[in-house]
């Protein structure tokens, strides 16, 4: 069963880079005078944008980088295959949006390591084939035309049907991964089909510049979430935390959450069994009502944050979160996972659940207490949750 999780991800990538294109066309009077400067600018902007995507490890946005560059330098400059690409815009146009479509498919590696050789020979064999399928178009066609029932589609086949396919392949590859950056590569394919379709009435300078922002962005905020959030639970990590409480104001309670036996489930079930407990228990905590704000503290321990809610809002919401930990069944996935017609026809009885617990200690800023001292305060009543037998909230 696929889960849809870049929907919003993909949409929100889609509005904000036509809303960068449309302010471009509605501020066209402001720019216009500076066009030429712009213009000498956009390939310095987009090398820097392909360097600092590379810097952070995101090699695909690095290519795609490049990319961008090679179809605006032989467009805009005297560069040797410039006469070349010229007369093979459908080489550029379908070898380019099969770039797209493998950086879609590869991971973010460091641009200059093992795997830079195999990324080499794939892009050029991309090209190859890109070459040899247009070469042979007319025989194709030919073909085509000698069965009545394909001779409507053999002015399709060469371009329409592989962009078609590669779209949609990028369109599921974004909407069914919660991931910015294939959002991106799947917009700039819209963008590097709307240029060579000819559907834009921006100069390519300034689409092009628009793109290097636009990845620049995308990295910046890649690079956020790589600070601030933890890479298993999704949560915002312990620095976020710290930043939060610069800005908190007098009134707040802070409750600090420990799973209970987290250890013994590691060495029962393994870590595997125990990333799935951090998982569980991350989004039943992100389910907290009275306003409270998740933080993983580290290892095993969570913190909730409700800045101006009174102490009981704050004590009843945690309350009906530890219940809601406690009463859920969690199945243990085997090691080797079965297929779906295996798992329809097993008993249930064969399905091993277990139920996790939590402990929580609840502290409320008094007059003249730092948060480090109200975290210190909360980390107490935690302790006290444990002596007095676990799975229950003390404050």
């Amino acid at each position: 069963m696929y889960k849809f999780e870049g929907v919003k991800t993909t949409f929100s990538s889609l509005l904000g880079l036509t809303f960068c294109l449309l302010g471009a066309v509605h501020l066209e009077q402001y720019w216009q005078s500076y066009a030429t400067t712009i213009s000498h600018l956009t390939l310095p902007v987009l090398l820097f944008s392909a360097l600092f995507s590379a810097q952070f490890n995101r090699s695909r946005l690095a290519l795609t980088c490049l990319l961008w560059a090679l179809l605006f330098t032989s467009q805009s400059y005297s560069v040797p295959w410039s006469d070349w690409l010229d007369n093979k815009t459908s080489w550029l146009l379908l070898s380019g949006a099969l770039i797209l479509l493998f950086t879609s498919l590869t991971q973010d590696r460091a641009l200059l390591s093992r795997h830079s050789f195999s990324r080499l020979i794939m892009l050029n064999t991309i090209g190859l084939c890109v070459f040899y399928w247009l070469a042979y178009q007319g025989e194709l066609d030919t073909l085509l035309s000698e069965h009545t029932y394909t001779t409507l589609l053999s002015p399709y086949i060469t371009y329409h049907v592989p962009l078609i396919l590669i779209g949609c392949l990028l369109f599921w590859r974004s909407v069914t991964r919660k991931c910015l950056t294939l959002a991106t590569l799947f917009s700039s394919f819209v963008l590097w089909l709307a240029i060579h379709m000819n559907w834009l009435i921006l100069p390519l300078n300034i689409v092009v510049a628009i793109v290097a922002l636009v990845y620049l962005f995308t990295v910046s905020i890649d690079c956020y979430f790589l600070a601030f959030r933890d890479d298993l639970t999704a949560l915002p990590t312990r620095r976020a935390l710290n930043q939060l409480s610069l800005s908190l104001g007098r009134k707040y309670t802070v409750a600090m959450l420990d799973i209970d036996h987290f250890k013994k489930f590691n060495d029962t079930y393994g870590h595997d069994i125990g990333d799935q407990v951090l998982k569980l228990v991350a989004s039943k905590l992100n389910k907290v009502k009275g306003g409270g704000k998740v933080f993983r503290y580290g290892g095993e321990e969570f913190t909730v944050v409700f800045s101006g809610r009174s102490p009981d809002i704050a004590f009843n919401a945690l309350e009906q979160l530890r219940e809601d930990i406690a009463n859920y069944d969690m199945v243990i996935r085997q090691q080797q996972r079965q297929s779906k017609k295996s798992r329809q026809s097993s008993p249930p009885s064969d399905r091993k659940t277990v139920n996790v617990t939590v402990s929580i200690g609840v502290a409320t800023r008094q007059t003249k207490q730092t948060f480090e001292q109200v975290i210190k305060s909360a980390d107490e009543a935690l302790y006290r949750a444990k002596k007095k037998g676990r799975n229950n909230v003390s404050n």
